[in-house]
């Protein structure tokens, strides 16, 4: 589904991210690993095209996206879930979805009745404010707004950060139907060892802008954990 061949990337003279690979497999959930400050959000940037790379290629669905404008990567079916959600705070919950309906490669008019299925509570707040709800309700709106454009590939950057543990598992559960049922193929960003291990199949740990482990999630050894896990 997507390959990450070469990645060289810079903050001005700061390297970030180090002839970076990685492959992502259709229709399974791929968590991507490591201490904070590594290169997880700038990775999820660099796919988005937020940040530009110095070199390498982004190959998605076999196609050399990485010139592609950013604004052209929900066109061709990626979803993103950024880090701190950043939906519109004034918008109702409704406006926030409707945003997401209008970037939908289908060209639908309306939120489609899904979207309420696997969150119902933004049903029932449909006019209330964004900045009006609870963390984990903001969370939820995110992931729907994003789901709202009918994306193949969804990228969630740290879903479980600062959000109640009902509504976490809640998540969980959205994503392994995503994986599971709808064969979406999902790239999450997570330092939760336990989220990552029960929602996941595969995992890379970056280090430094490198990769320095991957495999299936059942290999995520106590040694690896150790090692560029724990702080």
């Amino acid at each position: 589904m997507l390959k990450i061949e070469n990645i060289n990337q810079f903050y001005g003279q700061s390297h970030t991210l180090w002839d970076l690979n990685l492959e992502i497999k259709k229709g399974r959930c791929t968590c991507l690993m490591g201490r904070n400050g590594v290169g997880k959000t700038t990775l999820s940037k660099v796919i988005m095209g937020l940040l530009p790379i110095r070199d390498g290629q982004i190959i998605y669905d076999g196609q050399d996206i990485s010139k592609l404008a950013d604004h052209k990567r929900a066109s061709i079916a990626i979803g993103y879930v950024p880090q701190g959600r950043e939906i519109f705070s004034q918008l109702s919950v409704l406006e926030n979805l409707q945003i997401g309906v209008l970037a939908n490669r289908n060209k639908i008019s309306k939120v489609p009745e899904k979207i309420y299925e696997l969150f119902p509570v933004l049903k029932d707040m449909q006019k209330r404010k964004g900045g009006d709800l609870s963390g984990g309700q903001q969370q939820q709106l995110a992931i729907a707004r994003a789901l709202c454009i009918d994306p193949k590939f969804l990228i969630l950057d740290e879903p479980s950060e600062g959000i109640q543990p009902n509504i976490v598992a809640q998540i969980g559960e959205v994503i392994d139907y995503l994986t599971k049922e709808e064969d979406m193929t999902v790239l999450l960003v997570e330092q939760k060892l336990p989220f990552a291990r029960r929602h996941g199949d595969d995992f890379y740990v970056v280090d430094r802008g490198s990769v320095v482990a991957k495999g299936e999630i059942s290999q995520l050894s106590d040694d690896i954990i150790k090692q560029h896990l724990s702080v």
